[in-house]
């Protein structure tokens, strides 16, 4: 045992840190901190598994600081040890955001609930509520959102959305125009192309609510009431009766939990006015919701307090998320005699 030396003092720290910021396994990083004191003091100060969580999402970038609400009546201590508590809260927080980021469940629609579009032809009859309906026809009536008729083929539309959690990992957009199956020739109401932005409401209100305090149902929603933290590449869509899929470049962190599309341009005119519409008949926000987090407001130049919720810490997940640290942590001190 003697002739034994650590990893990291052969490396030295500079090396060290290049060579352990390739883990890409948030447990690998739980591992770590079950080595030795030395190693787990390493893996905290270095902050990697917050450098985890950047490079699955640079939106993580956002998050100036963290807040575990569990631990917010903590005793005073002496500066050193605050700072240190603070190193250990924050690699907990992004432990669990790294988690939750890594996790392979299932994706799914992540729409919680529809809350406006910038126009509407005929509400509440061809309301944006209909566009989470997964038929075109329910209970023997056309359900789809139109927006209103246009002259000009180029005006957009937007189409608004809450989703599921403050924090979603939203990989693709699923979209189906509306065939008007009871007008002549069965014309089909698609954009030219779409858009997308996901962001949040400017009121910190809206940002801890759980139901988003914005008019629903095809009120509009002014464009300055929301921040958009990602805005994607235009996609184009086809002129077909069909759920057309527009995969992201790369998975986003949504912050914020709100997704706007934006339909640009027109191809269809309706016969009996000659104006220019553009038709919904489904929507799916494909990905996973990250919960267990709450996202605070710390200015509107997209600064973010990511907050790990005390209602979550309870969780079945959470607790053998901790139990399984504690058990390698005494591992660690079994195998190493510290």
């Amino acid at each position: 045992m003697e002739n034994c030396s650590d990893f990291l003092d052969y490396l030295g720290p500079d090396i060290s840190i290049k060579v352990l910021t390739y883990i890409d396994d948030p447990s690998d990083l739980v591992h770590m901190t079950s080595v030795s004191r030395f190693w787990r003091q390493f893996t905290i100060e270095n902050g990697f598994c917050k450098k985890l969580c950047i490079r699955m999402f640079p939106e993580v970038l956002c998050f100036k600081s963290v807040i575990e609400e569990r631990n917010l009546k903590a005793p005073i201590r002496s500066s050193n040890s605050v700072e240190w508590e603070g190193l250990e809260r924050d690699h907990r927080v992004y432990a669990r955001l790294a988690q939750s980021l890594a996790s392979r469940r299932t994706k799914r629609d992540c729409i919680q609930k529809a809350i406006s579009a910038s126009s509407t032809d005929n509400y509440p009859e061809e309301s944006i509520a209909h566009t989470l309906e997964p038929s075109n026809e329910v209970k023997g009536r056309p359900s789809y959102w139109s927006s209103e008729g246009k002259d000009d083929p180029n005006l957009p539309e937007t189409l608004t959305y809450k989703l599921k959690s403050k924090l979603c990992v939203v990989n693709e957009i699923k979209i189906q125009p509306f065939e008007a199956f009871f007008q002549y020739g069965h014309p089909i109401y698609s954009a030219k192309a779409v858009r997308f932005r996901m962001g949040h409401s400017k009121s910190p209100l809206d940002m801890k609510s759980p139901i988003a305090n914005d008019s629903v149902d095809d009120q509009k929603s002014p464009d300055n009431n929301y921040i958009w933290t990602y805005v994607s590449p235009e996609f184009p869509m086809v002129q077909e009766n069909c759920l057309q899929t527009f995969k992201l470049p790369q998975p986003v962190l949504c912050i914020g939990g709100i997704l706007r599309i934006e339909l640009l341009g027109r191809i269809q005119k309706q016969e009996m006015d000659g104006l220019y519409y553009i038709c919904v008949c489904h929507v799916q926000v494909i990905g996973r919701p990250v919960s267990g987090f709450n996202v605070d407001i710390l200015d509107f130049l997209g600064n973010y307090t990511l907050r790990l919720e005390d209602k979550d810490s309870g969780s079945s997940g959470w607790q053998s998320f901790k139990a399984r640290i504690r058990q390698l942590r005494t591992l660690g001190v079994r195998s190493f005699g510290i």
